[in-house]
């Protein structure tokens, strides 16, 4: 079936209704005259930030915090959601004093479509006990470490910036450069190959330079004698992320400023399918001229010309898609790409020992249990849950599609959740509910072929009208508010006041200069 191709408005067709999808139809809507039509694999927008429902509880896929260092990011979220008037709202002026556009309390005609102002609270569990996280300079901090770890991490540390390591190839590398081998083997090590599923030393040093460059021994020293002297953080756009204390968050968790978002989108004349596979992209290696997806209602497949494409879809699922022969050396890299997937378990508790617990998460250093973290949903937003005296948490289980623990049944996912959460001694077994959310390629991964990936970005730039953007569509480990700078300055590519070879610069931690 052929969509009439016979418009007044030109067709971006965009692939996807995660962050960056839904941020490219806005854009289009408001600054151009392209009509942006949305199409989504599943049933529900949002993306790995959407909101996950089991029966009137609610799961984020991750934990994600609303903040960023761009006051254009800052205020498109407030336009969909606004501050609710919580009461809280001058700490978060307080942190944003010295943003362009002054973030005010806004009043919305919906009192549920609102963004709370959250702290921040984290910790490491490692050896049986917890650690603030970032570290602080606090007594239970060196009670935790003892003297002579104590003094190992100091040695190592001191060791690392007379002498550090010339060459930075692995993440291990760059690790010990800027936290001595001791801190690294006691904060980094065992969450880190947890996380990916293989040793740092395997693990190119990119992916350590675009998460975490700005944290450092030094950064948090400073942000924990500044705490001690009961000084505020007045300005968080100049703090590391990993510092940040304060963030805004969705009444009902990260999916709800996207439904709403997606709602917009279609109010102000875009068009979003749900259920719509993307099976083919016609290109004839200069530009795309139309995709094709399969309806999941219909069972037929369905093509529209395309005047534009934005592709927040898995590389390797893009050019398994082009119609257009592209070249073995191009082909093998793009198809060779890896990620990493993970496994939440939401678990309904009625165990009051969770009430005293304030952590919005928890890192799971130890090796005895393959857990990697701990969310706290009811301390994120006290909406994620309806019952009352009832707690929700959710354990993250990183892991590849098809391997032995991806392949668990549901029994046994729940039985190993349940031992280790007990083992970890954070709660009982008071246990009301529990739901299992399988996340496939959450997280792209900087190994295998990806040192070859400018091969790969050479030849989707060369297509003029294809835009990839978001995480997936970029194979960059983005946080949600650079994925939507994509969306945006591939936006401002067709407006002809951004190139799209730049659009590659913004990465999870650069500042983005809107001058430009």
């Amino acid at each position: 079936m052929m969509l009439d191709s016979a418009q007044e408005k030109k067709i971006a067709v965009i692939i996807g209704a995660g962050p960056a999808g839904l941020t490219a139809a806005l854009e289009l809507l408001r600054r151009t005259d392209i009509k942006p039509i949305v199409l989504e694999k599943s049933t529900q927008v949002g993306g790995i930030s959407k909101t996950v429902r089991f029966g009137e509880n609610k799961m984020d896929l991750g934990g994600h915090r609303f903040f960023s260092k761009s006051d254009r990011v800052i205020n498109w979220w407030l336009d969909i959601l606004p501050l609710s008037q919580d009461g809280k709202n001058e700490v978060f002026e307080i942190q944003y004093q010295n943003q362009k556009k002054q973030v005010v309390p806004t009043t919305t005609s919906n009192q549920d479509d609102v963004m709370l102002v959250r702290s921040r609270k984290s910790r490491i569990f490692f050896e049986g006990k917890f650690y603030d996280y970032p570290i602080t300079l606090s007594f239970a901090t060196f009670r935790n470490l003892g003297f002579i770890r104590i003094v190992k991490i100091g040695v190592t540390y001191v060791y690392s910036v007379l002498f550090p390591r010339k060459e930075e190839k692995t993440l291990e590398d760059f690790l010990i450069n800027r936290f001595g081998n001791e801190l690294y083997l006691t904060f980094f090590k065992t969450y880190t190959e947890k996380v990916w599923g293989m040793p740092c030393n395997e693990i190119g040093a990119n992916w350590g330079r675009q998460r975490i460059k700005g944290l450092s021994v030094w950064g948090a020293i400073t942000d924990s004698v500044r705490k001690l002297l009961g000084r505020k953080n007045k300005d968080q756009k100049k703090t590391e992320t990993s510092l940040i204390e304060y963030f805004m968050y969705p009444k009902y968790g990260p999916g709800h400023l996207w439904e709403v978002a997606a709602q917009k989108t279609v109010e102000e004349g875009g068009e979003i399918i749900t259920g719509a596979e993307v099976i083919t992209l016609h290109n004839n290696g200069v530009e795309m001229t139309a995709v094709t997806y399969l309806d999941s209602k219909s069972g037929k497949e369905i093509t529209i010309d395309a005047d534009y494409v934005f592709s927040t879809m898995p590389i390797n699922e893009l050019f398994k898609s082009f119609t257009h022969t592209v070249s073995s050396e191009v082909s093998d890299i793009a198809l060779g790409l890896q990620f990493r997937d993970f496994i939440i378990i939401g678990i309904l508790l009625t165990d009051d020992k969770l009430a005293k617990l304030t952590d919005n998460w928890i890192y799971i250093h130890d090796k005895d249990v393959q857990v990697g973290r701990i969310q706290f949903f009811h301390n994120w937003s006290p909406h994620m849950v309806q019952t009352k005296d009832s707690y929700l948490i959710g354990l993250e289980y990183f892991c590849t599609e098809g391997d032995e623990f991806w392949n668990l049944s549901e029994t046994e996912m729940k039985a190993l959740a349940l031992r280790e959460l007990q083992k970890i001694g954070i709660a009982s077994d008071a246990v009301t509910d529990m739901y299992i959310v399988k996340v496939p390629k959450a997280y792209p991964s900087y190994t295998g072929v990806y040192e070859s990936f400018p091969v790969v970005q050479a030849y989707l730039d060369s297509i003029q009208n294809l835009f990839p953007i978001g995480r997936n569509g970029m194979h960059r480990y983005n946080n949600q508010d650079h994925s939507m700078l994509t969306a945006m300055a591939s936006v401002e590519v067709i407006l002809g006041i951004y190139k799209k070879e730049d659009i590659w610069h913004i990465n999870a931690e650069a500042d983005y200069h809107e001058e430009k």
